[in-house]
Order: C-alpha cells, then structure tokens, then sequence
C-alpha cells in the first residue's frame, strides 16, 4: 500500500489522475474496532494487489459473489451476508472505523462468507476483479456531492457503470440505492444508457421496489417518517 509523506496509509493510486468519489478523511477507531482489525484482519482483510483475486480460493468455496461499494459501518452489509449464508460477499471501504466495525460484526456473529478490501474501489475492481465474475454490485447511499459544482465526483457516472457491468456475470445485478432524488435520476438516466444493462423493473418511473434483502437501516426510517423518499435502481446484466 502506497504512503504520503507523512507515513499515511493511501488508499488509491496517487499517480492515476482521476476525480475521486470520496474523500479520505481521519475517523475516531474505538478500541473493540482496532482489536477486530487486529485479530480479524488476517483472515476477513484482503491486501489490495494489481493482480486478479481468486475469489474461490479466498472463501475456500466456489459460490456467487456480491460485490459491494462504500459499506460504511457494515450494518446493513453484516445483516444482507447473514441472510444469504450460501452467496459470497466482497465490500470494499476506505475508512478505518467502517472496516473496524464490520470486521467486529464478522467476528460476533461469525460471517464466515464476507472479505473486506480497504482500498479505492474503482481500483479493486479494475485491478483484482476478472470479468465476467459478479452475481451481483450493491451501492447504497453514496455520497449525493448535492453541491452542483461537486457533481461531477459522484460515484455512478458513465465509466463507472461500463466496468460494473463488465465485471458482472449474464444475468447479474446492479443495485443502487439513493434517498436524494436528484441523484436518483441522474443514476436512472445513466444506469439506462449502458447497453450492457437492463432494467429490471417495467414501472413507468424506472424505479424499484425495495428487494426484501435490503434491510431498511434507522436512518432510512428516520428519513421515511420525515417524508423522505428512497429510491432503489435494479438493472440486470445481459446475456
């Protein structure tokens, strides 16, 4: 892993010159995360490489694999892996007490079936993800960048959704979720114009119903009671 001048961990290319979804930012590590890092890490904690992952052999299984983007603190990705003990599970995030907490979850609750990566993941899934490879992508809540002049940083953007969808297998999902609705249309024309991808829903809207395997999470709900709207995009990959 790359360092700056200071000795930090860099969790991207600093030599690829592109404009960044996130920013990395320094976050509170709690004890109980620092000592899930440290005795779980090994085991749940991918190194990122410039080489293709084999993901058979990481889960010690063959089993279709979900790959997800921004878990912050892995509730929701903890809940989703303990529902569906028979599928694979790669989430990828920058930040340390986010890493922390999901491997401490891992640890409770005995998530045999989830392998972190904490690096940029458009590099992950540039670098160690072959094509053809994904049963499925979940991106719920990215950041919205709601400024106008941040727009433009935002995560599902054309070339991002051209390289989800190689990496995802003939009948593969893309499932994004958004409670900012200008996002949400910007995702929905975007998601639609990749030739590679379908829309699973025939809804005039374009929009999805929520799939059962998406927990809704306390802030949701908070959000849902002050009438605030969720949107899900489900767009499956084509044979």
């Amino acid at each position: 892993m790359s360092e700056n001048k200071s000795g930090k961990p860099l969790f991207y290319d600093p030599t690829e010159h592109r404009i960044r979804s996130f920013v990395t930012r320094a976050g509170r590590l709690s004890g109980a995360q620092a000592r899930a890092i440290e005795e779980l890490g090994p085991q749940f904690l991918l190194p990122y490489a410039k080489q293709t992952l084999d993901i058979d052999a990481a889960f010690g299984r063959a089993a279709p694999t979900v790959f997800e983007i921004g878990f912050g603190m892995g509730d929701t990705s903890a809940k989703i892996a303990a529902d569906m003990p028979e599928k694979n599970f790669i989430g990828v995030e920058v930040h340390t007490p986010g890493v922390g907490s999901l491997l401490k979850q891992i640890g409770e609750q005995s998530l045999s079936n989830m392998r972190l990566i904490q690096h940029d993941a458009v590099e992950v899934l540039t670098n160690m993800i072959a094509p053809g490879s994904l049963a499925g992508v979940h991106v719920f809540f990215p950041d919205p960048w709601h400024k106008a002049r941040h727009n433009k940083r935002r995560l599902i953007q054309g070339p991002l959704v051209s390289l989800l969808a190689s990496r995802l297998a003939p009948g593969g999902y893309l499932h994004c979720a958004t409670d900012w609705e200008e996002y949400a249309i910007q995702m929905l024309e975007v998601l639609g114009a990749e030739p590679a991808l379908k829309n699973s829903t025939d809804a005039a809207e374009g929009y999805a119903p929520r799939p059962d395997y998406r927990p809704v999470t306390k802030f949701e709900n908070r959000g849902l009671r002050l009438g605030h709207g969720v949107w899900d995009l489900v767009f499956i990959k084509q044979g």
